[in-house]
C-alpha cells in the first residue's frame, strides 16, 4: 500500500554532552550532577554551531530533562533551534535513590552493579528505580510527548538510558528485563525517529539514524567545519526502500 503522505512527527533525542559526574565519576541524580564538564560544553557548542548552520531540525519544541547535564545542554543548543527549553523530569536518567551524588566505588561496595538482565526488579539502589519501572516511565513519557506534539519536530535532550528506551518502546521491545544488545548513545549524539502515517488511521515508526556525532569530528582539529558548505548538499543516499515486499507497518501508536 502506498505511503501517505500527510504531516510527520519527527522526534530528535540528543543526549546531553560529557558530564562531570560521567569523569569524577559520580552517580548523577539531582544531587550528584553538577553539570557539564569543559568538553561536554565544547561539544554541546560543536552542536549548537552545526545546527545553526544546517537548519537540519527546524524545532517546534525543546524539551529537556531537568538533570543539570541535560538541562544545560540544552541551553547550549537552543538560540540554534529558536524555540525556548521546556524542562520535562519524566525524560530523567534512571533515578539512583539514596545512591545519588555517591562515588561509584562507595555505591558498588554499598549496593553492587545490578544485573538488569538477571535481576530487572532490583532497584538501582534504596528508593531508586529498577529497569522495567524505568523502561515504563520512559515509554509512557515518549508517548505522551509524541501525542501531544503531533505533526510537529520536537527535540529532546536527555540521557543514554531514555535513548535505549526509545528502542524498546518504538520497536515493541520486551521491558521486563535489560536487552541482550546494548546501545552506546555519544554525547551530543543525535538519534532522530519519524512517525509515518501509510494509510488511514496506520502508522509506524522508523529511525532515521543513530548515534550521529558527526559535529565533533573537528574537535581538537586546526580545522573547523564549514558547516555553511555542507548544508548545500544532501546526502546522496538513493532510492531506499527495501527491493522485497515486506509486511507492512500498521502500528496506531
Amino acid at each position: 500500500m502506498p505511503e501517505n503522505n500527510g504531516p510527520k512527527t519527527n522526534l530528535y533525542l540528543i543526549r546531553h554532552g560529557e558530564a562531570v559526574s560521567n569523569v569524577e565519576p559520580i552517580i548523577g541524580g539531582m544531587r550528584g550532577d553538577v553539570g557539564l564538564t569543559a568538553l561536554g560544553i565544547a561539544q554541546a557548542e560543536r552542536l549548537r554551531d552545526r545546527l545553526a548552520a544546517t537548519h537540519e531540525i527546524p524545532a517546534d519544541v525543546l524539551i529537556a530533562s531537568n538533570l543539570p547535564r541535560a538541562r544545560q545542554t540544552a541551553e547550549i543548543i537552543q538560540p540554534a533551534l529558536g524555540v525556548p527549553v521546556c524542562l520535562d523530569e519524566s525524560v530523567q536518567e534512571m533515578r539512583p535513590g539514596d545512591a545519588d551524588g555517591m562515588r561509584l566505588d562507595e555505591f558498588k561496595a554499598r549496593y553492587g552493579i545490578p544485573d538488569f538482565r538477571r535481576d530487572p526488579f532490583r532497584p538501582l539502589a534504596t528508593n531508586g528505580e529498577n529497569w522495567p519501572a524505568f523502561m515504563l516511565r520512559v515509554g509512557e513519557a515518549l508517548d505522551r510527548i509524541t501525542h501531544v506534539n503531533e505533526g510537529q519536530s520536537i527535540v529532546v535532550v536527555s540521557h543514554g538510558g531514555v535513548i535505549e528506551g526509545s528502542f524498546a518502546y518504538f520497536m515493541g521491545l520486551p521491558t521486563l528485563a535489560a536487552p541482550r544488545i546494548d546501545f552506546f548513545p555519544h554525547n551530543t549524539s543525535i538519534t532522530p525517529w519519524q512517525r509515518r502515517k501509510r494509510a488511514e488511521d496506520s502508522y509506524y515508526w522508523r529511525l532515521v539514524a543513530y548515534n550521529d556525532v558527526l559535529h565533533l569530528r573537528d574537535l581538537g582539529t586546526p580545522d573547523i567545519t564549514l558547516w555553511e558548505e555542507m548544508a548545500t548538499h544532501q546526502p546522496q543516499v538513493g532510492h531506499d526502500e527495501p527491493s522485497v515486499p515486506l509486511p507492512p507497518r500498521d502500528s496506531k501508536r
